[in-house]
C-alpha cells in the first residue's frame, strides 16, 4: 500500500529537526504533495511533523 502526504502547514517557526523531516519527505511547499510507501520509517516521520502534513491511503489497483 502507499500513502499521499500533503504539506499544508508551513514549517517556518518550527525546530530544525522538524523542517529536516519536511524536506526528507520530499515537501516544499504548502499542498504539495508526495508519495511513498507505507512503512515504519515513513509512518515516523509523519508522526513528528503530523502537525504540518495530511496523510491519505492510496490503493493500489
Amino acid at each position: 500500500m502507499k500513502i499521499k502526504v500533503t504539506q499544508i502547514k508551513s514549517a517556518i517557526g518550527y525546530n530544525e529537526k522538524q523542517k529536516r523531516i519536511v524536506k526528507a519527505l520530499g515537501l516544499n511547499k504548502i499542498n504539495r504533495s508526495r508519495i511513498h510507501e507505507d512503512n515504519d520509517v515513513c509512518r515516523g516521520m509523519i508522526k513528528k511533523v503530523s502537525h504540518l502534513v495530511k496523510v491519505e491511503e492510496i490503493q493500489e489497483s
